[in-house]
């Protein structure tokens, strides 16, 4: 199976209703952090604002829950609320069809297709869904991404847990399948803890078996990176000698790890600060062309609030962004749509065996 983005079909402005569409309505901002009344929130979806008339453009690099700013120059960016200045001129309004010169793009790359039958059985991901198919069609994309895209991993400490797992991820850095990799403190905690002492959580990886003092372990492995001083001191001094960290590290694959209130330690490196933390997680997020996000909700759905369903390319155009949700509960891809990751496509099943049949199936 081969894989090719489905082409982009532009809104036709030169068409009712647009040609009756006014201009955009842009207002300054008073109090910096605040946006005026009746601002325009962005979604996943392409959009496009008639900065003058008969003039549509769109906004390129989009994310959900900010506002559109027109600068002096007529380049329209997205702001988050905290980033408004006084003076920023937001654009406002709440309709999405063009009667406020505001059109919400849903079916850029063509609208779902209706059932053949009014009613049929199994038309919602559940665990008794079958996954093949899905499983081909990331084979393929991935190939594609891996030489045309940005691959942007979303990480739980689950994949760390488990020996096959945990080399599967390693071996689909060093061939070039993650470009970017978002986590907390815990999965890198549990992968050093691996390369240490081939637990996680003191047990052994491969038999499950607890060893003694194994409690001790995880704090240990934290330990001994900060006296090391960094992460990246650990590997190269030849203290951790295998595992996701090493691998990001000698392929100089950029990660972040945002911090948690739960965190121990906890290994430097990790960004306490929530909107840093934020920050640095939304500048590989606008680079992503797909993400597999996977047994991870809070990073899940804190990513999925980033990434818009589609990426402008220099000399593509306009693509699609594919956003893939590997968990083993539906509650956790349910609630990454509920909270406005529409696009998402889930694979319900437990990151080990995701993350082992899919190294498997891109030998």
């Amino acid at each position: 199976m081969s894989f090719e983005p489905p082409p982009y079909d532009p809104p036709a402005f030169d068409r009712e209703p647009f040609t009756a569409s006014p201009p955009a309505s842009f207002r300054p901002v008073e109090k910096a952090g605040v946006a005026p009344p009746d601002y325009h929130a962005t979604s996943i979806f392409p959009e496009y604002f008639q900065v003058e008339k008969g003039l549509w453009r769109l906004v390129e690099d989009s994310r959900m829950d900010c506002v559109v700013v027109l600068e002096e120059s007529g380049t329209l960016v997205v702001k988050e609320f905290r980033r408004l200045e006084a003076g920023d001129l937001v654009a406002c309004g709440r309709t999405e069809n063009g009667e406020e010169g505001i059109f919400v793009h849903s079916e850029a790359f063509g609208g779902t297709l209706a059932p053949s039958e009014k009613f049929a059985f199994r038309t919602l991901i559940s665990r008794e869904t079958s996954f093949s198919i899905d499983y081909d069609e990331l084979y393929a994309l991935l190939r594609f991404e891996r030489q045309n895209g940005f691959i942007l991993w979303v990480a739980g400490p689950a994949v760390t847990f488990d020996r096959d797992a945990r080399g599967a991820l390693t071996v689909l850095i060093e061939r070039g399948y993650v470009h970017g990799l978002l986590a907390g403190n815990a999965l890198a905690v549990h992968d050093i803890e691996g390369a240490l002492f081939e637990t996680a959580l003191g047990q052994e990886l491969y038999s499950k078996r607890h060893v003694r003092l194994g409690h001790y372990r995880h704090l240990d492995a934290i330990n001994a990176v900060r006296d090391a001083g960094s992460i990246e001191n650990a590997v190269q001094n030849g203290i951790v000698q295998d595992g996701i960290m090493r691998a990001l590290i000698t392929r100089r694959v950029p990660y972040v790890l945002a911090g948690s209130i739960r965190d121990d330690g906890p290994l430097p490196g990790v960004i306490a600060d929530a909107y840093e933390a934020q920050d640095r997680m939304r500048s590989l997020a606008r680079r992503a062309t797909t993400v597999i996000a996977m047994a991870t909700q809070l990073h899940a759905i804190a990513t999925g609030n980033m990434i818009p369903a589609y990426r402008v390319v220099a000399g593509y155009g306009v693509r699609p962004v594919y956003f893939y949700s590997v968990d083993m509960s539906e509650f956790a891809t349910n609630k990454l749509a509920n909270r406005g990751s529409l696009t998402a496509r889930s694979i319900l099943t437990n990151a080990q065996d995701f993350v082992v049949n899919l190294e498997r199936g891109l030998r």
